[in-house]
């Protein structure tokens, strides 16, 4: 029988998928901005360069990393003959994956140097543009990068020159990613009181590791840095970060059977499912030494800063491509008679995340420009200052902006941003990650006031001094006036919330998070404002800046008028919490 025609015309309904262009091409943004700080020779290659890679990205980079989604890791523990094997199964695409990573030097770029202190910008934008499109692959290579910067800072000892060199191959056949084995039983942030793998010595000068590492991602590497307590002959051990050494250690020896390592299971992740990340039993696992014994957490302090820049990169890359697709979609779907562009409310959403976007791309690009100074001694003592307190900034305010905009976006899709199909649930749940991995929130406050305890408040004075320089810029733009002093206002609440607080610590922990904020919005204030004074700046830079620094840039001051880190309050806190609960019994 002929179908209804209702039916029929139902059955045929559907709506255009967006399909954003070249994400070079497309990121306004970006473009701008290399071309107001590189070089003009640099400028002209590496724009070449990426356009490229964009073009790679859309028509063979993408697609592979939805393959990665479809097929993730599997992991088999004996063969068919009852044998124990431990072997993770990954699919072809992750392993091209690693190829194609090789062959872009998206670690290399950054060890090669070829564009001086611009080649950590250049190595960073490349890491922003493959994000999204990786299937989980970024997150391996933030590792190798950090693993790769270790051996650096300690001065390419022989024993590991060889590994530097796999890290860091651009041929595909040789190159090695490494993991960063830290989390145990007790959990991830507090290593130092939460580490009980024991290295014991062996005559040869190696040592056996013998522990549990309750969350390894990347399981599947080549390498790996991981930390342990070197027992004594008595069999003791020292307790406490100056307890803990640094060691590498290959997953596999020469003929491919696992290194003394028994793979308990693999998580069962709410995102990053491409990634294989497992339980790990070390069993006598053969390492180096590779820090001064007592100094592990030091040494391998270098990796977690740029683990942690990864992390932004991968917060900052999130926002642009649920934007890109946001705004892509906004041109093809008909909603109440017109296109969603057509609707000023939705239209105002997708601009005031654009904002917050522009805001944390540019702290990323700070960051990245500092970094690359440092590594080729163009950094002053200043700049390594603000280079160490906001790093930790960036990640905690960018990891917490990414999952807001990751949902807002979704949302902007209707019921087809809930579809998994449709790919934007993966990307929701793979960014909902970063406020967690390399510090929590609130980890990373605390650490952004060690940081600036530790200078003696020279951090502090440096990063004022360098807001106020940077809206110095535009003196001379009548538009940008209202932003500048905002900037200025809050960077001067601020300097008087530290030279209040900084002495009374239960208060300022109880500030750290809305002081970490404060900081990352008045420093991104005032790069926005910095982007729209340059020559050639368009109305939608300034319009950026008088946006984000249209909102309250300084919360910890505007906290402390409310009263917020009295005793009183944490009390108050406590008791809200627990108050009339079977658990508040127990306190």
């Amino acid at each position: 029988m002929e179908m209804p025609v209702a039916r029929r015309e139902a059955e045929t309904l559907f709506q255009e998928r967006p399909e954003p262009g070249n994400p070079y091409l497309e990121d306004a943004l970006l473009r701008s901005y290399l071309e107001a700080h590189l070089p003009p020779k640099v400028l002209e290659e590496v724009s070449q360069e990426l356009e490229g890679f964009g073009n790679r990205l859309l028509t063979k980079i993408r697609p592979l990393g939805w393959e990665c989604e479809l097929n993730p890791p599997v992991f088999r523990q004996y063969d068919a003959w009852g044998q124990r094997v431990d072997h993770i199964v990954t699919c072809s695409a992750w392993k091209r994956m690693k190829e194609i990573a090789a062959e872009e030097g998206l670690i290399a770029e950054a060890y090669e140097r070829r564009y001086s202190n611009w080649s950590r910008v250049h190595q960073a934008v490349k890491l922003y543009l493959f994000s999204t499109a990786s299937g989980g692959f970024n997150c391996p290579l933030a590792m190798t990068d950090g693993a790769a910067k270790v051996i650096e800072s300690l001065g390419f000892p022989a024993p590991l020159k060889n590994a530097f060199d796999h890290l860091t191959s651009r041929d595909p056949r040789k190159f090695w990613t490494s993991g960063q084995w830290m989390t145990e039983r007790r959990g991830g942030s507090d290593v130092a009181n939460g580490t009980e793998t024991v290295a014991r010595r062996q005559p040869d000068g190696t040592y056996h590791l013998y522990g549990f590492k309750w969350f390894t991602s990347a399981a599947d590497s080549d390498v790996t840095l991981t930390l342990a307590r070197i027992a004594d002959a008595e069999g003791r051990v020292k307790q406490g970060s100056a307890g803990l050494s640094l060691f590498f250690l290959r997953v596999r020896d020469e003929e491919e059977k696992l290194n003394g390592i028994q793979v308990q299971r693999l998580k069962d992740k709410l995102g990053t499912r491409q990634m294989a990340t497992a339980e790990l039993w070390l069993n006598g696992a053969k390492a180096e030494l590779i820090s001064a014994e007592g100094r592990g957490v030091a040494s391998i302090s270098n990796m977690l800063n740029i683990s942690r820049i990864h992390n932004v990169i991968g917060a900052v890359a999130s926002m642009r491509r649920m934007i890109s697709l946001s705004r892509e979609y906004a041109l093809k779907r008909v909603v109440f008679g017109k296109l969603l562009k057509d609707h000023p409310l939705h239209m105002q959403t997708i601009a005031r995340m654009e904002v917050q976007t522009r805001g944390a791309f540019l702290l990323l690009m700070e960051i990245a420009r500092l970094l690359g100074c440092a590594e080729t001694n163009m950094a002053s003592e200043q700049d390594q200052l603000l280079l160490r307190l906001l790093v930790p900034v960036a990640k905690l305010y960018t990891g917490k902006q990414a999952s807001a905009i990751a949902v807002e976006a979704m949302e902007s899709f209707g019921g087809q941003g809930y579809m998994e199909d449709t790919g934007l649930p993966v990307l929701v749940r793979d960014t909902l990650v970063l406020s967690i991995w390399e510090g929590t929130t609130n980890v990373l406050s605390l650490d952004v006031l060690r940081s600036l305890t530790k200078s003696q408040g020279q951090a502090m004075a440096v990063f004022i001094s360098t807001v106020q320089n940077k809206v110095q810029l535009a003196s001379s733009r009548a538009e940008l006036q209202p932003a500048v002093q905002r900037v200025r206002d809050a960077a001067g609440r601020l300097a008087q919330f530290w030279q209040g607080a900084a002495s009374e610590g239960a208060a300022m922990e109880l500030a750290a998070r809305d002081f970490s904020y404060s900081l990352a919005r008045i420093y991104a204030g005032a790069l926005l404002i910095e982007h729209a004074a340059r020559p050639g700046s368009s109305c939608t830079d300034v319009c950026a800046a008088q946006r984000w620094c249209g909102q309250e840039l300084c919360p910890v001051s505007a906290e402390l008028g409310n009263g917020s880190y009295s005793a009183e309050e944490s009390s108050a806190d406590s008791a809200l919490v627990y108050g009339g609960s079977a658990a508040g019994s127990r306190l």
